[in-house]
């Protein structure tokens, strides 16, 4: 477990101002938040100041998704702390949500772009409900990734986080390990496929089985 990555549920005494002082959000998650409840939003400041800035409404909703770790059929509240878990990881890129990206063959709408001084650098996506990651998740998640570094705007991407709220078939990793030692590119051009679970109110690092090799 990474000191840095953010660790959610754990319930503190005090005011909801109080709790979510500790926290440490970032700027796009208030600003998603005020949006979604109709509250005002201190763009310049503290983040204390910022916090106190919010509506009733938004700060009980911000509560609900990073301290009590709560859920919603649409999977709105896990997509949340999928983005502050990749904002933790580039903390100091720029994190773009559900942009819409041209790759080599088409147009991809990606869950979370990172950028640095503009370039793209990493791409991410998560899965927050249904079944667990299988073969042809995993194989569409691939293909997405490989078209886009195959693009004008994706040449520079050199890391991928593929995020689960729900699980990974152990069959989907192995599909995974044996796409990626397909590519038959040079090394300066390897993407680093990191998979990751969401689960006890953490995201873990969940390895890709090594593909075993025979000699006959």
């Amino acid at each position: 477990m990474n000191q840095g990555f953010p660790t959610f549920g754990r319930m503190q005494d005090g005011a909801l101002l109080n709790v979510l002082k500790n926290y440490t959000l970032p700027d796009f998650i208030l600003k998603l938040v005020a949006d979604t409840c109709n509250s005002k939003l201190l763009e310049i400041g503290r983040y204390y100041n910022k916090l106190e800035s919010l509506n009733g409404e938004s700060l009980e909703l911000l509560h609900d998704i990073f301290v009590k770790c709560e859920n919603d059929n649409s999977g709105k509240f896990s997509a949340y702390r999928f983005f502050v878990y990749v904002s933790s990881v580039y903390p100091k890129c720029e994190i773009s949500i559900n942009e819409t990206i041209m790759g080599l063959e088409k147009k991809h709408k990606v869950a979370v772009t990172v950028k640095n001084n503009g370039v793209i650098i990493a791409v991410a996506e998560n899965k927050s409900t249904g079944n667990s990651i299988n073969k042809k998740d995993v194989t569409k998640y691939f293909n997405l990734i490989s078209d886009l570094k195959n693009g004008e705007h994706g040449t520079m991407i050199t890391d991928t986080i593929f995020c689960s709220s729900v699980g990974f078939r152990t069959d989907a990793l192995v599909e995974l390990e044996s796409l990626k030692e397909s590519r038959c590119i040079d090394p300066e051009n390897t993407i680093n496929f990191e998979t990751v679970n969401f689960e006890d109110n953490m995201f873990c690092i969940v390895n890709i089985p090594k593909l075993s090799t025979h000699k006959s």
